[in-house]
């Protein structure tokens, strides 16, 4: 999405170089302007923060949907799709524990992009010759080119690629992980949770409307504010929505009850990045979420459950914003902390009626070989099948 690719206000432009402080020599021909570098050609410097407004998230998407009757042209087949998701974006991260959760693994295939990408795309820098072995691609925007050549919008993450004509077929974030859920059922493994039982549909996407704009788009919107206004009264309105989940989380294991649906995958991965990255980077910092007994707790729960702690790469994470948003650290400089270890405590979330994986279900086996995080950047140390 734009927040993890460029501004929804367009891509950022390449900055001039620097003017020399010293007095030009009287001459009737202007000095010569240096040619931007190539690194400054495509920074996303002023991609991300409008200095005096407020963030506004672009959430025009392609809509196109994989369907069990292919309604849109996309029929669900299995080996067709190639999931483009990188760890380091939350909202990719969604697609990559709900595909965990449900064993989709061998049904569709994952490439994931490096952390880090300038203003034109995301990069597959982290696989052999920065290609990606399936697509053949060095970025993504070529699959977004290869289907709309002329495409105006942030190359953003998740994203499905036809693997037969090497295009991009979605990136709406928002509906991939519920058509797992639903169209692709009857490529689930056996003993997959619900993570969209039709039951709780309604309160499922209220709440996830409410989280959305409130707290997994909240941290950006306190993060990217150009103006101290704007900052405060989104700052405010983010705590103020962390209080009511802190509170809600003192009623039930999970957000509606007892068993884990879409709406933990959604709001987990915007927890596990808070205190790395939302505290500091983005000035979240009333407190750190880890003084938060609900919440806290609840995270770490959720870290430890087969299928989201094991997707999650803190390094990556912390290099992509602290690398990518120039806007907020134009070092660029990474920082160490903080300590992960204590996502390995007890938590005590079994004290509330627990069902984790619903009537049925049973927890997803271990990540594929290919796919286990690099050990160095996960205190959650998992050995792949």
């Amino acid at each position: 999405m734009p927040a993890e690719s460029t501004h929804p206000a367009g891509p950022a432009t390449a900055s001039s170089a620097a003017s020399s402080t010293a007095a030009p020599a009287a001459s009737s021909t202007p000095p010569p302007t240096a040619a931007p570098t190539a690194s400054e050609e495509h920074s996303t410097r002023g991609a991300y923060v409008t200095v005096g407004g407020s963030f506004d998230r672009d959430m025009n998407y392609i809509d196109d949907r994989i369907t069990r009757d292919g309604r849109d042209g996309w029929p669900v087949e299995k080996d067709r799709y190639r999931l483009v998701a990188a760890r380091a974006c939350p909202w990719a991260n969604r697609t990559l524990i709900s595909r965990r959760l449900l064993g989709l693994e061998d049904v569709l295939s994952v490439g994931m992009p490096g952390p880090t990408h300038d203003k034109r795309s995301w990069t597959f820098d982290l696989d052999e010759g920065g290609v990606d072995p399936v697509l053949g691609y060095e970025r993504l925007q070529q699959a977004y080119f290869a289907r709309f050549p002329d495409y105006p919008r942030g190359i953003t993450v998740p994203a499905v690629v036809d693997v037969p004509t090497k295009a991009v077929v979605t990136n709406d974030f928002q509906q991939i992980t519920l058509d797992f859920a639903t169209e692709w059922s009857d490529h689930h493994r056996a003993g997959a949770p619900d993570l969209y039982p039709e039951a709780q549909r309604e309160e499922i996407d209220a709440l996830n409307k409410w989280m959305l704009h409130h707290v997994n788009n909240g941290v950006y919107k306190v993060g990217f504010a150009g103006s101290q206004e704007a900052y405060e009264k989104e700052y405010r309105a983010l705590w103020e929505a962390l209080d009511e989940l802190e509170e809600r989380l003192g009623r039930s294991r999970y957000l509606l009850g007892p068993s884990i649906t879409e709406a933990d995958v959604r709001l987990f991965t915007t927890l596990i990045r808070f205190d790395p990255v939302y505290h500091g980077h983005f000035k979240a910092n009333r407190q750190t979420l880890s003084s938060m007994p609900n919440l806290w707790n609840y995270t770490k729960d959720l870290f430890t459950t087969p299928g989201f702690g094991d997707t999650v790469d803190f390094e990556q994470i912390k290099r992509h914003y602290y690398f990518v948003h120039e806007d907020l650290n134009p070092t660029q400089v990474v920082p160490l902390g903080p300590a992960l270890e204590p996502l390995l405590d007890p938590h005590d979330r079994d004290r509330f009626e627990t069902d984790t994986w619903g009537p049925g279900g049973t927890a997803p086996a271990a990540p594929l070989a290919a796919e286990v995080v690099d050990p160095a950047h996960t205190p959650l140390q998992v050995t792949g099948r």
